[in-house]
């Protein structure tokens, strides 16, 4: 088990009943990927709409991804690893307004 905990923003936390932090206790038999975490994610904590979270094998675009505050995008993307203790955050670029 990796202990991650997510947090959510720019609307996503809709999704996730209404729920800002949450904290996750992922199965993993070797290194947790951003990839497994997205998915583990939508398939265990999403309440609803899991399809404006993700789109195909990845977060839906429009969706930052920071692990431990850094952009996804210079850790790896969906290989990006994910380390117990870690603090992954889904932010929602295109809330209304």
């Amino acid at each position: 088990m990796v202990a991650v905990t997510i947090e959510l923003s720019g609307g996503l936390e809709a999704l996730f009943g209404e729920q800002k932090t949450l904290k996750a206790n992922v199965p993993s038999s070797g290194q947790l990927t951003a990839s497994q975490l997205i998915k583990w994610t939508r398939d265990n904590l999403v309440v609803e709409r899991a399809d404006l979270f993700v789109q195909g094998n990845s977060v839906r675009p429009g969706i930052l991804v920071l692990i431990n505050d850094t952009d996804w995008e210079l850790c790896g993307l969906l290989n990006a690893e994910i380390e117990d203790g870690d603090t992954v955050v889904f932010i929602s670029t295109l809330h209304g307004g």
